[in-house]
């Protein structure tokens, strides 16, 4: 197919200025006539990725999609032009992320149960406004406890595609 610019550049250029991960078909809908396939918009992502081989970024497939990131092995130069962004989490804040990433979906009591202590209401809260959990449903038991889980831009913050590319849990380190 024609385009009026090369579709590497096109898909390069997209990817630059989005904000989000594109999936192919959001990628495909760049075009009002003459759609490239899905096919090819793949097989351009990764001639683009080859090309950038001996670059510090590269195009990522993540579970939203795909984005062009700065490759593993720069962070010491890149979080210096961020510092704010170096946020620490606390632990009873990774534990329960870890909690409802593994056991999903989960209530609070569930939560709770494994971590021993109560779980401050403010986690869950931050959680579910980072857009990393979710309220899927409610359990059928007294009180229709909340079920949790995590969501897709969960998965996108850590360069997962699913939840099968979680580390197995013998391989976390302990928190």
């Amino acid at each position: 197919m024609s385009y009026s610019k090369p579709l590497n550049l096109i898909i390069e250029g997209a990817l630059l200025a989005s904000n989000d991960p594109l999936s192919l078909q959001d990628i495909a809908n760049l075009f009002d006539k003459d759609k490239p396939s899905k096919n090819e918009i793949q097989k351009t992502i990764d001639v683009l990725n080859d090309n950038y081989k001996n670059h510090s970024f590269e195009i990522v497939h993540v579970a939203s999609g795909f984005r062009m990131q700065v490759r593993k092995g720069y962070d010491d130069w890149i979080s210096k032009l961020n510092k704010q962004s170096s946020t620490r989490y606390s632990k009873a804040f990774l534990e329960t992320l870890v909690i409802i990433a593994y056991k999903q979906p989960v209530t609070r009591g569930d939560i709770e149960e494994i971590r021993g202590v109560s779980v401050n209401p403010q986690i869950i809260r931050n959680l579910i406004e980072f857009e990393w959990v979710k309220v899927v449903g409610h359990k059928e038991t007294p009180g229709k406890p909340e079920l949790l889980a995590t969501t897709k831009k969960f998965l996108d913050y850590f360069n997962l595609k699913s939840l099968s590319d979680l580390p197995p849990p013998s391989e976390l380190e302990v928190l």
